[in-house]
């Protein structure tokens, strides 16, 4: 009897801190949106677009412009990268930030995964768009890619004009297996690290040559190295963001802006992910084929550290594109996020834009 009591009490003694972890790591919140720069409009919503639920937060103040703000990941929400590195961007704009469909504030365990794919996500940003156009009564809106984003808005801004004032690509997705390769290269060369660097070389023959991005080697390489090396090398989602697992993983768990269900729900959004159609395309992208002229101005933020998308190589899609106005802005200091790492730049940058 003593030893099973014994065993009882050890049972909810690790329960006890078990649920202490919990809480630290994953504080309770009603998921309300913390107002930080007292906008007339502080609101997270959610739409049913093409037969599925899309979330969204809404930010800023009635007489700015609005700006869709279409996430890189696709999986981790882009309110995430705001949340941790405040920009004021609502302050200029009335902000969307919008979830992808089966991510995030948009997770749906039943939904179809073949609906999964870029030309959905093209179709589901088109809807919002139209929303934000109706609701706030404006024929144009400024459309605004980062990262996996550039690749939906670069489609967007091809193919429907007339809804835009601008293109702004941050980050901007331009031959991405070259970008592999480039990236690859330079980290091998950069990293003093003797493990990872071994790390790395065994890679080498999957890398002679412009990558395969469905191999098994390279699907390995993506799995197991890929971003941890990028984040120890200063060349992923920040250049001060050594860790997905401390600089991602753990902050998503403690963002109180998202309630405790829609911040596992990020996570159950990255499994549900897995073995769709867009997650088997997505290192595949390229811009070209989808256009070297745009009707509306063109403006691209890169940041000289990024090589999740490989600074030379946006510079060299940018020479290329025909707009009637465009612009490329370096940040020095920035990786692949710019506009959080240097916002006051950007934000300048952008008040030029629509000034």
């Amino acid at each position: 009897m003593k030893k099973g009591r014994k065993v009882i009490v050890t049972a909810v003694v690790i329960l006890i801190i078990l649920a202490a972890a919990v809480l630290i790591i994953l504080p309770p919140s009603a998921g309300k949106l913390t107002n930080r720069n007292n906008t007339e409009i502080c609101e997270k919503i959610s739409l049913d677009i093409n037969g599925a639920k899309i979330g969204m937060t809404i930010t800023g103040n009635s007489d700015k412009p609005v700006l869709l703000l279409l996430g890189g990941g696709p999986v981790i929400p882009q309110y995430f990268l705001e949340y941790y590195y405040p920009t004021k961007l609502d302050e200029h704009f009335i902000v969307c930030i919008p979830s992808y469909r089966g991510t995030a504030l948009s997770y749906d365990k039943g939904l179809d995964k073949s609906t999964i794919n870029r030309e959905q996500y093209v179709s589901d940003a088109l809807a919002v768009t139209d929303y934000l156009r109706d609701r706030f009564d404006t024929d144009k809106i400024y459309l605004m890619g980062h990262s996996f984003g550039t690749s939906i808005g670069l489609m967007l801004a091809d193919r429907y004009p007339d809804r835009y004032d601008a293109y702004i690509a941050m980050s901007q997705i331009t031959w991405q297996p070259s970008s592999e390769k480039l990236a690859y290269e330079h980290m091998k060369e950069i990293c003093t690290d003797a493990s990872l660097k071994k790390e790395l070389e065994g890679y080498a023959d999957a890398f002679t040559d412009t990558p395969d991005m469905s191999s098994e080697d390279i699907r390995r390489y993506v799995a197991k190295t890929r971003d941890k090396a990028m984040h120890k090398l200063g060349v992923g989602t920040t250049r001060d963001m050594d860790s997905v697992i401390t600089g991602i993983f753990f902050p998503s768990l403690r963002m109180t802006d998202f309630s405790s269900a829609e911040r596992i729900a990020v996570w159950q959004g990255r499994a549900y992910y897995r073995g769709t159609p867009l997650d088997a395309e997505d290192f595949t992208f390229t811009a070209e084929d989808v256009t070297t002229h745009l009707e509306i101005p063109y403006y691209v933020l890169a940041g000289v550290y990024d090589y999740t998308t490989a600074y030379p190589l946006q510079q060299e899609y940018f020479d290329m594109m025909d707009a009637p106005e465009k612009e490329f802005f370096t940040f020095e200091n920035s990786a692949h996020s710019p506009l959080y790492e240097e916002p006051e730049k950007a934000i300048k940058i952008l008040e030029d834009i629509i000034n």
